[in-house]
């Protein structure tokens, strides 16, 4: 009798333990997330490009120092899986500077995209606007797409080039420079990372504005491109530019990440011309870098945080930004690194081709002179080329 008052007794208090952990299961939610704040995933160029990433890093940085927000930078080769486990974390707005959007998007391997997964996190991706259906409409309205129109100075950049290396001679000191010289170095160089949109539309740019020049000038260019040569690997780089410099290419233009150090190096070596992109890499190697052509971005991560941190977020969640020649965040450089490196004979024909190209910039502004912008789906038609061949791409 004992055994069984004493398990019914044990049988009592265990119901009435379920009943209570079913009520308070019941009657409460599940504990919401924590706002973490702001996170970044760098592209595979890694936080210490001295570009692309460590501008948005300097925006960071500022974001904190300006708003008093915390911010997470992550380096990871795992771009799908670092975007899940961020926004599970709790960061409610995620700056991703990777060329990998599908995850995010549109799912992958039956799964749901993760900004549907997540619709209370704002994601931010650069360089291309895949967030958007065929008929025009949006995807998903926590993702924001952030586009630089370095179509428009890139195309700064080729009318430069075609006009300092038409006039080389006259420009610089042929003890300090081997140009190739005649129709042999009329030959441009360009290396992209990886061939996508984020890339093209700096290489199409460039030979655009290099066909505008050699049209009025009435020479022929030729445009040797890679657009697969990585963004890691800047011994790679060089060693790729010194087959462009040796067939006579003049200036190299690399929209690359580090393989674009390689490359300036090897201009230096060989005593011709690169151009950086991203940051104003000028000075690196002064009188070896004709312009750096400038994707500031600095300027997107400042300013969309600052709309997170002052409740704004609906001003721009869901759209494209793209930032324009006026808003500093693209175009080349003021040419001051280069101009110390112009002799004294070259300085009339050096005044002369800074003020063409602040003449080409403002037809640019006002929508005189066209520009293909692949990066906002605009079919780019090599045909339209009259100066500048481009057997390779």
């Amino acid at each position: 009798m004992k055994k069984t008052g004493l398990t019914r007794k044990l049988v009592a208090v265990s119901v009435m333990l379920l009943m209570m952990v079913s009520f308070v299961a019941c009657g409460t939610k599940a504990p919401e997330t924590k706002d973490m704040g702001v996170a970044l995933i760098t592209s595979a160029a890694g936080p210490n490009d001295n570009g692309y990433n460590a501008s948005a890093i300097k925006g960071l940085e500022k974001v904190k120092k300006d708003l008093g927000l915390e911010y997470r930078v992550v380096e990871s080769s795992d771009v799908p899986g670092s975007l899940a486990e961020l926004a599970k974390a709790g960061y409610k707005l995620i700056f991703s500077l990777e060329y990998n959007f599908d995850a995010l998007i549109n799912g992958v391997g039956g799964g749901k995209p993760i900004a549907e997964q997540y619709p209370d996190t704002t994601f931010v991706i650069f360089n291309d606007n895949p967030n958007v259906k065929a008929d025009g409409s949006v995807k998903h309205k926590n993702v924001i797409s952030v586009l630089f129109d370095v179509h428009q100075s890139s195309f700064l950049a080729g009318a430069l080039s075609v006009l300092v290396n038409e006039n080389a001679a006259t420009l610089f000191d042929s003890t300090k420079y081997s140009f190739t010289s005649g129709d042999e170095g009329r030959k441009l160089g360009f290396f992209g990372g990886t061939k996508s949109n984020g890339i093209t539309v700096f290489g199409y740019g460039y030979a655009e504005g290099a066909n505008y020049e050699a049209a009025k000038l009435g020479v022929k260019y030729s445009y040797i491109s890679d657009y697969n040569v990585g963004f890691s690997d800047s011994a790679a780089g060089a060693t790729k530019a010194n087959t462009y410099y040796s067939d006579g290419v003049n200036i190299i233009y690399s929209v690359a990440g580090a393989v674009g150090d390689g490359v300036t190096s090897k201009a230096k070596e060989v005593k011709k011309l690169a151009i950086e992109v991203d940051a104003n890499k000028d000075a690196n190697l002064p009188g070896y870098i004709l312009t750096s052509v400038l994707k500031n971005t600095e300027v997107p991560v400042y300013t969309i945080s600052e709309k997170y941190k002052t409740g704004k977020m609906a001003d721009v969640t869901g759209k494209v930004i793209s930032y324009d020649l006026g808003s500093k965040a693209t175009g080349i450089t003021d040419l001051a690194t280069i101009e110390a490196a112009v002799q004294a004979s070259g300085k009339a024909k050096w005044e002369e081709i800074k003020k063409e190209i602040t003449d080409v910039a403002a037809k640019i502004a006002a929508g005189t002179i066209k520009v293909t912008n692949a990066q906002a789906g605009e079919s780019f038609d090599k045909a339209k080329l009259t100066n500048v061949m481009m057997p390779n791409d």
